[in-house]
């Protein structure tokens, strides 16, 4: 099946899903069967297991720089599980960064079933893993979430000390984005989720780097271009072309050059981030 059909289907299926009221399984598609590892695209890795503030059991992989200049938290988006973001270990991987890759409650080895604050906390556990265990100075943490992960990596910018923070096929809500696709379902549905990533930029300090394809077929490019607006502090806009799923592999390499740059550019503030 093509890029375009996939698409079709996923959205026809969250249609039935709000039509019904099942709310959280329309955000929430994961998988179970991690059925790849770094060790697959030739990365050295450590398995993690941390535990949340509520005792949820969660995991990750970290994957190691040959030649670390700075640190990924990466936030995946809400389908599958880190099984399925070995592209995006690898881009990080040649990037010269160290990456921590976690998967939410729920997904792939995680316990649980996920929520809009049980993410949250996953997100949080990640990142104190990497304060405490790793040792690692918050002024060298990228914090960086693409799709769903976009809210969960900006609410924890908001909340805790970072380098960077890149956000990348996100939507200025949730709220925002159903309203795009399903103007009929009620508001009192969604009373639960907000995942407001705008929200939580306005309390980032840090410099920002948004991503969004003018070809996205599910999150808009209007989102991408709300949320850099909304920045009233340092930030850069990256355009890609392609699908909301693979822009980033159909740009790749504008993709990589732009990131490589905006880490060197911003990265000037603090030498941790030099190679």
């Amino acid at each position: 099946m093509d890029t375009a059909n996939t698409a079709k289907t996923g959205i026809i299926l969250i249609l039935v899903l709000f039509a019904s009221g099942c709310v959280s399984e329309a955000i929430y598609h994961p998988s179970l069967f991690v059925q790849s590892t770094p060790a697959d695209i030739g990365c050295a890795y450590e398995d993690i297991s941390l535990e949340t503030s509520d005792t949820v059991r969660i995991s990750g992989w970290w994957v190691p720089a040959t030649r670390s200049r700075g640190t990924v938290l990466f936030c995946h988006g809400n389908a599958g599980n880190i099984g399925d973001r070995l592209d995006t270990v690898k881009i990080i991987h040649d990037l010269g960064l160290d990456v921590l890759i976690f998967d939410y409650r729920g997904y792939g080895n995680s316990s649980g079933s996920p929520t809009e604050h049980g993410t949250y906390l996953d997100a949080e556990a990640a990142y104190e893993y990497l304060i405490t265990e790793k040792r690692s100075d918050p002024r060298q943490i990228i914090l960086w979430g693409r799709s769903l992960g976009g809210a969960i990596a900006a609410r924890t910018a908001a909340h805790h000390p970072g380098g960077l923070v890149i956000i990348e096929s996100s939507f200025t809500s949730l709220k925002d984005l159903v309203g795009d696709h399903l103007r009929w379902v009620p508001s009192w549905l969604l009373s639960r989720y907000a995942y407001d990533t705008r929200a939580y930029l306005q309390n980032i300090t840090c410099p920002i780097l948004i991503i969004h394809s003018r070809d996205d077929e599910i999150v808009p490019f209007h989102h991408g271009k709300s949320l850099y607006d909304s920045i009233s502090g340092q930030k850069r806009f990256l355009e890609l072309r392609g699908s909301h799923n693979f822009g980033f592999m159909d740009s790749r390499a504008v993709y990589e050059a732009f990131l490589d740059a905006f880490i060197r550019h911003y990265g000037k503030q603090s030498e941790e981030f030099s190679r």
